[in-house]
């Protein structure tokens, strides 16, 4: 495999940091009384620390209208650079109302606690069932990501955005490893090539076998779970971060390996999604990302590699990192290993592998998935926060 050279460019070339300065920090909160507010909930309070951290550059702020019409349409930005879900602050009619474009906005989390501040250039209405159905495919409401499109307000607040102060993460402050951090990581180590992982499910036998598989042809792994809001019914962040200690612990070779927490919320876009994590990816400065089985699905919603077709509707190297594919992994009992169907010449009743929600539901009963499945220890793990819960 050739080697990409050190410090691959961020998506659109530049690296956005979008955090306050201590002048103009400052200079905000002296204005903080007499400004307008606008209330985050937290997946807008993630995409705020997302775009000042550098996790969605090109991007420097909720998108304007002409971003977010071809987004939703062509997963493109006006400026053609591919981009497939939007990044929106969306409000009711009765808050945008008095907010003047041109003006500032005070953006407070759901404490009422200052954190960031808009350059508000643009309010525009825009069509939620238009939205729900090309990025999310759908236009049902049992959808999670559908769910949340039509509760939003009607109106979404455009312009650029600064984020107050970078907090240490509440519980996992040591795995905060922003874009700018993990690539000077990345040449630290003299890694040229890196690929990435995401997930929002404790880590499993299968993702194990894919994620060694591709640690064969890269110089480094960077192991990235997403920490952001997530369905009700998903795995708590903090028992998936104790799962992937202890693969860090004792199945992993730690030299090669950088365990990071991405603080974005899941959407459960599907396909689509698996583009904008693969580009989440690539600012942190990975080379590669891993695709696997119904990435960010949900339900029946989505066609089992539909996540993977997708990035065949880009050019090659149009976006600037490289998908590695791979299909569902088992434990194939006559080989007595993990394997694929590429790889395992077994019938179906000789594979053994487990839903979500087949494994929660042994979990709720006291039980351990097989360590066909599941690394004993992490089994443990999870039977032990299912039970305290």
């Amino acid at each position: 495999m050739t080697k990409l050279q050190a410090g691959i460019a961020p998506h659109g070339g530049k690296l956005i940091n979008r955090l306050a300065s201590e002048e103009q920090r400052q200079n905000f909160e002296a204005q903080a009384e007499s400004l307008p507010r606008v209330q985050l909930d937290q997946r807008a309070l993630s995409d705020l620390v997302m775009i000042a951290i550098g996790g969605f550059s090109p991007i420097e702020g909720f998108m304007g209208q002409a971003d977010y019409e071809p987004v939703v349409t062509d997963m493109r930005l006006a400026n053609g650079l591919p981009w497939s879900v939007p990044v929106t602050l969306s409000v009711s009619e009765a808050v945008a109302a008095p907010l003047g474009e041109g003006s500032l906005v005070r953006l407070d989390d759901e404490t009422g606690r200052f954190v960031g501040v808009l350059e508000l250039t643009e309010k525009y209405s825009y069509n939620k069932k238009q939205e729900a159905q090309h990025v999310y495919g759908t236009e049902e409401d049992k959808h999670p990501g559908v769910a949340v499109v039509y509760q939003q307000g009607e109106v979404n607040l455009a312009g650029p955005v600064w984020l107050l102060e970078r907090d240490a993460h509440p519980l996992f402050p040591a795995y905060q490893i922003d874009p700018a951090a993990s690539r000077q990581q990345f040449r630290d180590r003299g890694w040229n090539t890196v690929v990435g992982f995401q997930t929002r499910n404790p880590i499993h036998r299968a993702h194990e076998y894919i994620i060694k598989c591709a640690l064969e042809t890269v110089d480094g792994l960077f192991l990235h779970p997403l920490v952001g809001a997530t369905k009700s019914d998903d795995i708590p962040a903090d028992v998936r971060m104790r799962c992937y200690e202890i693969m860090m612990e004792h199945y992993f070779p730690q030299d090669r390996v950088i365990l990071a927490i991405n603080p974005s919320a899941m959407r459960y876009a599907g396909p689509r999604e698996a583009i904008f994590h693969a580009l989440i990816r690539k600012n942190y400065g990975c080379t590669h990302f891993i695709v696997g089985r119904d990435h960010a699905g949900v339900g029946d919603y989505y066609g089992t590699y539909d996540a993977q077709k997708i990035f065949d509707q880009f050019e090659p190297g149009e976006l600037g990192i490289t998908p590695m594919k791979f299909e569902h992994a088992f434990y194939c009992k006559r080989t007595e290993g993990m394997a694929t169907s590429k790889t395992s010449p077994s019938r179906p009743e000789e594979r053994i592998h487990l839903s979500g929600t087949k494994v929660r539901a042994l979990l709720r009963a006291g039980e351990l998935p097989p360590p066909e499945f599941s690394r004993p220890k992490v089994a443990a793990e999870l039977a032990r926060a299912m039970q305290d819960s």
